[in-house]
């Protein structure tokens, strides 16, 4: 019996990762390799690939007002705007790759990590326009990574599902989808995860 796989991919998690491995920002080969790593892997090798689920939002855009200096700044033309969007266009031509988009808000102003620190560290001082970042939340990625584990368990799809995170509010969808009868394997790329999500899956690769 042809036995079927799916890689469901938290973009959000494999990004910040390869960013600290690699001290850039991922680019598509990078991003197809850490696939191909888990294709290749022994475990697998009596499965098809049905195909690669990569989940991520779009960047933040538009113009938002420093709160203390009132300049305004393009997100457009801030951060990794530009290589987001060639990364993602990058990887929606890949063969047996499928995007799923959840949405950006940008929820106004607040203080960055650093700020906070500094502020933490040294007492209490006057804040400055250096000390604000854009406070942006992606919405919808966790729904749909489990949506779409429920719906390859309950279809019956595939046998074994590879999910690439570190985050523990997929043990639910982990959970569901081990009742149905699917196999789950959790690669969470050496990164310091709760047990609990190691708890809920068949396999620790």
């Amino acid at each position: 019996m042809n036995r079927k796989y799916a890689i469901l991919v938290d973009g959000g998690f494999l990004k910040k990762k390869l960013k600290v491995k690699n001290r850039h920002f991922p680019t598509a080969a990078e991003i197809e390799a850490e696939i191909t790593r888990i294709k290749v892997n022994p475990i697998l090798s009596d499965h098809s690939l049905l195909r690669v689920y990569f989940y991520d939002a779009p960047p933040a855009s538009g113009l938002v007002k420093n709160p203390i200096s009132a300049v305004e700044i393009d997100l457009a033309r801030n951060g990794h705007f530009s290589e987001n969007i060639a990364l993602h266009q990058a990887l929606e031509l890949q063969p047996d790759v499928a995007l799923r988009m959840g949405e950006t808000i940008v929820h106004g102003w607040e203080l960055g990590h650093a700020a906070l620190k500094d502020i933490e560290a040294n007492g209490a001082r006057a804040v400055t326009e250096r000390d604000f970042i854009p406070n942006i939340e992606q919405k919808g990625v966790d729904l749909r990574i489990g949506l779409d584990i429920a719906r390859l368990a309950i279809r019956q799809l595939v046998d074994t599902i590879v999910v690439v995170t570190g985050d523990s509010d997929m043990v639910p969808a982990f959970k569901f989808a081990r009742r149905e009868g699917l196999r789950v394997y959790l690669d969470h790329l050496s990164h310091g995860v709760k047990r609990e999500l190691k708890a809920h899956v068949d396999l620790v690769l």
